[in-house]
């Protein structure tokens, strides 16, 4: 079923969980995983991304076939650049699951920073695993 599976990637600790989550399901459908990353179209973080993408892709263990991905978004529009990027990723590569990682905010702080999740759901058709961080205990 998803033998084609893309992961969008920061260097956020969420990030890495969503990465492993998307290995794990492309390893059990003995499926490809895409690893992108989005930068500034004016390419100043080219290097920064080409690395984070490489230890990405080191950091999971054999078993499924591994492309990366370092895509450009204008950031002048903010987290609806980085989503569109994403979107066209997604729409370039088409794979039948795409797995996001994204935050616990609410409230305010989630109307005014917003989520680059949930833009991206408005903008593919595919399928989208929404990968949480583990809950914290207090």
């Amino acid at each position: 079923m998803f033998r084609k599976v893309m992961v969008a990637i920061d260097n956020s600790r969420i990030s890495q969980e969503a990465l492993k989550e998307a290995h794990n399901i492309a390893k059990s459908y003995n499926g490809e995983l895409c690893i992108v990353h989005v930068i500034d179209n004016q390419g100043v973080d080219t290097d920064k991304g080409n690395v984070l993408l490489q230890n990405a892709k080191a950091s999971v263990e054999n078993g499924v076939s591994i492309k990366t991905r370092l895509v450009e978004a204008d950031l002048l529009y903010g987290l609806t650049g980085i989503a569109d990027a994403i979107a066209n990723a997604v729409n370039e590569w088409k794979p039948g699951l795409l797995v996001v990682g994204t935050d616990n905010r609410r409230g305010l702080e989630r109307f005014v920073v917003g989520s680059v999740a949930e833009q991206v759901l408005t903008k593919v058709n595919t399928s989208i695993l929404l990968v949480r961080p583990p809950e914290q205990k207090i």
